[in-house]
C-alpha cells in the first residue's frame, strides 16, 4: 500500500520536473528504514534518462519538497529512472506500448488465473484488452493489481 504522503509527493514534484523538461513516473515513500527513503522516479521523454538528470531533479525536488514542510522528519531523497522493465500505469503508456507483451496480475484470480500473458490491445475505463494467441481477453480493471511490460519475449 503506498504511503499516504505520495500524492502530494507526485503533486509537487511534477511541475518541478516539467520544468526540467521531465515527468514523474512514480514515487515510494520507504518508512521501514532508517532513515526513510523517498524514491522518486523520472523519465526524460528526449532522451535516456541519464545521472545528470536524477541530480538536476534532486536539486529542484529537496528545495520544493523543504518548502512545503509536508515530511516532518528527516529522510533520504532518491531520484532515479524506472527503465523499460516497469509497470504500465498512464495512458500514455498504454498508448505507447500497444501491441507489446505484457503480463497482468489480478486479484483475485480472474476466470481462475492470477497471471495473464499476450499483447497489449487497449485499455478503457472498464477493462484491459489482451491479445492471447488470436484469442481477446478482457480483463476487468477493478481485479488487476499490475500491468508490466513481459521482457522474456
Amino acid at each position: 500500500m503506498a504511503h499516504p504522503l505520495v500524492p502530494q509527493i507526485i503533486e509537487i514534484a511534477t511541475p518541478v520536473a516539467a520544468e526540467l523538461g521531465f515527468e514523474v513516473v512514480g514515487a515510494v515513500f520507504h518508512t521501514n528504514q532508517r532513515p526513510p527513503v523517498l524514491r522518486v522516479d523520472i523519465r526524460n521523454p528526449q532522451a535516456d534518462t541519464g545521472l545528470d538528470d536524477c541530480e538536476k531533479m534532486s536539486r529542484a525536488l529537496e528545495v520544493s519538497l523543504d518548502v512545503a514542510e509536508i515530511i516532518p522528519d528527516a529522510y533520504i531523497l532518491e531520484i532515479s529512472s524506472p527503465g523499460i522493465s516497469r509497470q504500465l500505469t498512464t495512458d500514455r503508456e498504454f498508448t505507447s506500448f500497444k501491441g507489446f507483451p505484457v503480463i497482468i496480475s489480478t486479484s483475485p484470480a480472474y476466470e481462475g488465473q492470477q497471471d495473464w500473458v499476450g499483447q497489449l490491445i487497449r485499455r478503457d475505463d472498464i477493462k484491459i484488452y489482451l491479445n492471447q494467441k488470436g484469442r481477446v481477453v478482457e480483463i476487468p480493471r477493478d481485479q488487476i493489481t499490475k500491468v508490466q511490460l513481459d521482457e522474456r519475449r
